[in-house]
């Protein structure tokens, strides 16, 4: 169960309307690499990872993700709630207004939607863990390649803090994917194994 907290992981105080950084930006809400993504994802890999502290990992940061994806679309709504017509036009976002106006949409910065076709769940809890850790660093670079587009110092702060949290988790995960090749050691979980693929022998309901 989760407990929703009426206010944002990390505060967004923007006043300078810009749907130029808006359409940029949000690729973090719905693009392949983005918050709604990552949620998706460790939320979902969260069921078949056979460790509890893992599960735990996967859930608290699936969660924080949830938050991530409310402060970019809290961002993408700062930036374009009072924006001119003339903006609209200068700063390439008239594509998008033809179809949203104003409304915030998950969609990349190419205008593609999101799809769940882009996050990767195996069932596998080596694979699934190096996922998330391509996934992250992923997410990183995007952060970083928005910094450079942007020249308001209230964006490039949210943006900063954000970025911080994907270094967080992939340090996070990495020392998740160690605990679990340790525990693969001790188990033997990838020795070889005919009838049975090993991301099923990880479950732990077919031991010898």
């Amino acid at each position: 169960m989760f407990v929703y907290e009426k206010k944002l992981q990390y505060p967004v105080h923007i006043t300078r309307p810009d749907p130029r950084m808006a359409a940029a930006i949000i690729s973090q809400f719905g693009g392949a690499d983005g918050e709604l993504g990552a949620a998706l994802r460790y939320l979902s890999q969260r069921y078949t990872m056979p460790i509890g502290e893992l599960k735990g990992l996967l859930t608290d940061i699936g969660t924080e993700e949830l938050g991530h994806l409310e402060i970019v679309g809290t961002m993408i709504f700062q930036l374009t709630r009072c924006m001119k017509e003339d903006q609209v036009h200068e700063g390439g976002y008239d594509a998008y207004f033809t179809d949203h106006t104003a409304g915030v949409f998950p969609q990349n910065a190419g205008g593609f939607p999101f799809s769940a076709a882009a996050i990767g769940v195996k069932g596998d809890p080596v694979t699934d863990l190096h996922e998330n850790l391509a996934a992250e660093q992923k997410a990183r670079t995007t952060y970083e390649n928005l910094l450079a587009l942007a020249d308001d110092p209230d964006v490039k702060d949210v943006l900063r803090f954000l970025r911080a949290r994907e270094i967080v988790h992939y340090q996070r995960f990495a020392e998740g994917l160690e605990l679990m090749k340790d525990r693969l050691d001790e188990r033997n979980f990838y020795a070889f194994n005919a009838a049975m693929p090993p991301a099923l022998r990880a479950c732990g309901c077919h031991d010898d």
